[in-house]
């Protein structure tokens, strides 16, 4: 089969790519030419060491189709009718983002009440503006087992262990069952399905094969299991008391009380009142 290199630089087809010959990299020392694309477009890879990353977003609209209607009926109802119906028929119709998730890239968003100047913008500033080169997590020399890409936060959330309903603590569970009616069917029951299992998913195959990249099993969804997932949370359970958080200001408070002759209660919670659900002990 005979390959030929493309003239000009451009996304192939699948069609395409078996007769186009890629191009080649430059070898060790030898200056690469980048050239900035035209128009915004996606890149293969075989193009993408000759691109030159942009300076800035882009700030024209990829989608100038994009509330076509909405101009159309402006047009012929007139501004003032057309928001009043805008209004009725919409759902935050005035939002700046437009309900979208991802920041639409033209999209400027004030944050100063005084300096119309002073905006945030999606990806500003560019990554391509950034100096210097891409910075990649290094472990520790003497540390054999952290994993700098881990960035998993559910096997290290000890504060709302004990708050997940889908996921009773089986210790507690245990004790609360031990203290019924052994012989009522919904507590055997309960005693019997006290331990929760994990969906059985993929158990760690994926399209590309077996996985064997974590033992624990927790760093994807298709192999966690609750297992792994307690002794995780057992290891990072606190050792220590932390401090209230108005141990450091409690001569103010303290004070405060005094000053009115009123007599100074146990604790402060700082945060006004507190709802019955944390005064009704859990057991």
């Amino acid at each position: 089969m005979v390959r030929k290199a493309l003239e000009t630089l451009r996304a192939v087809t699948a069609a395409e790519a078996p007769i186009i010959q890629p191009e080649k990299l430059k070898t060790v020392g030898e200056k690469v030419v980048r050239k900035a694309l035209e128009t915004p477009r996606a890149v293969t890879a075989a193009e993408a060491p000759f691109i030159k990353p942009e300076k800035e977003s882009t700030k024209v609209t990829l989608m100038p189709w994009k509330g076509w209607m909405g101009r159309l009926l402006k047009k012929a109802m007139g501004e003032e009718r057309y928001k009043t119906v805008q209004r009725i028929i919409l759902y935050k119709p005035d939002d700046i983002h437009d309900m979208n998730q991802m920041p639409i890239p033209n999209t400027k968003v004030h944050y100063a009440l005084k300096d119309p100047t002073l905006y945030r913008q999606f990806r500003n500033p560019s990554p391509g503006s950034e100096p210097g080169t891409i910075r990649i997590p290094k472990a520790d020399e003497d540390c054999t087992t952290a994993d700098p890409y881990d960035n998993s936060y559910y096997t290290r959330d000890t504060a709302r262990r004990y708050l997940d309903t889908a996921n009773l603590n089986n210790d507690l569970q245990k004790i609360k069952l031990a203290l019924m009616n052994p012989n009522s069917t919904e507590v055997q029951e309960m005693q019997e399905n006290i331990k929760p299992e994990s969906s059985p998913g993929n158990k760690g195959v994926f399209a590309t094969g077996k996985s064997d990249f974590d033992e624990t099993g927790l760093r994807a969804a298709m192999s966690s299991n609750h297992e792994a997932l307690d002794q995780s949370l057992d290891d990072n359970m606190p050792d220590h008391l932390p401090y209230p958080c108005w141990y450091y200001d409690q001569d103010k408070h303290l004070e405060w009380y005094k000053e009115r002759d009123l007599p100074v209660p146990v604790g402060v919670t700082g945060f006004g009142t507190v709802p019955v659900s944390r005064r009704v002990a859990r057991w």
